[in-house]
């Protein structure tokens, strides 16, 4: 019986606590095998896949991004939930608050981006005019306004190489580019899911202001800090998004190729 619906957990997002009935998958893929677990919530099972590994060991820049996707599409799954912890650029979008992107700026310099680049079907061009699922967007939306969570629907996500945290001088440049909020994993992780036919969408807990919007200084300890104070918010949105989902629904992201 295949898994329809998947999620990733970033930092200071490890245990799949909300599952029932879980058991670890070992996924073997041409990109490298994968652990992860699969439950039951509602009836529906699900996936569950720490990004940065069950111990976070695993640096943005190193993650197996294309063995993780794959794993995913191996098993089944249709629709992606993605955490991911962020610095905000903007004042308005303040630490505890959740964003739902929906575009991104690409600053990677060194990541294995595509499935396509040994393919032998020819050149193949990928629209990401919506590059996060608009429907699943929509269903973390009304979770939250349901459970009373400041969040924004609107959302440019800037991904960065990392392991490092930016300069107050990039921050200020994607500042002037447009972007709201920055981290280090979403991108290839969203354009690999739409290669693979997936609809994926990203949670983003805004857990600092980034480099040179305050004076402070910026620490890995602060951000997982504040991700383990709002853990509890965070499960209580996914539950309610994964009730919500329709694990036949069809969209445009499944059909993007």
């Amino acid at each position: 019986m295949f898994v329809k619906i998947a999620v990733i957990g970033g930092s200071g997002v490890y245990d799949p606590e909300i599952l029932e009935g879980i058991r670890e998958d070992h996924v073997s893929t041409p990109y490298g095998g994968v652990k992860l677990t699969v439950g039951e919530y509602k009836g529906k099972r699900v996936a569950f896949l720490p990004r940065h590994g069950q111990d976070h060991s695993v640096p943005p820049h190193l993650i197996n991004y294309r063995a993780n996707i794959m794993a995913l599409k191996q098993i089944g799954v249709k629709n992606i939930l993605a955490t991911a912890a962020v610095g905000s650029l903007k004042p308005e979008m303040a630490p505890r608050d959740v964003v739902f992107t929906d575009q991104f700026l690409d600053f990677t310099k060194a990541r294995n981006h595509t499935f396509f680049g040994e393919s032998k079907v020819g050149v193949t061009h990928l629209d990401m005019t919506e590059p996060y699922c608009p429907g699943l967007r929509k269903i973390l939306g009304g979770a939250a306004k349901s459970l009373g969570y400041r969040h924004h629907m609107l959302g440019t996500y800037v991904c960065t190489e990392g392991p490092r945290f930016e300069t107050p001088a990039e921050i200020r440049m994607f500042n002037l580019l447009g972007g709201d909020l920055v981290g280090m994993t979403s991108v290839p992780e969203c354009t690999l899911a739409r290669e693979a036919g997936m609809c994926y969408a990203t949670i983003a807990m805004v857990t600092n202001y980034a480099a040179g919007v305050t004076k402070d200084r910026l620490s890995h300890q602060e951000v997982l800090d504040v991700m383990s104070y709002n853990i509890s918010r965070l499960k209580e949105l996914i539950m309610n998004a994964i009730e919500n989902i329709d694990e036949n629904r069809e969209c445009i992201c499944q059909n993007a190729l």
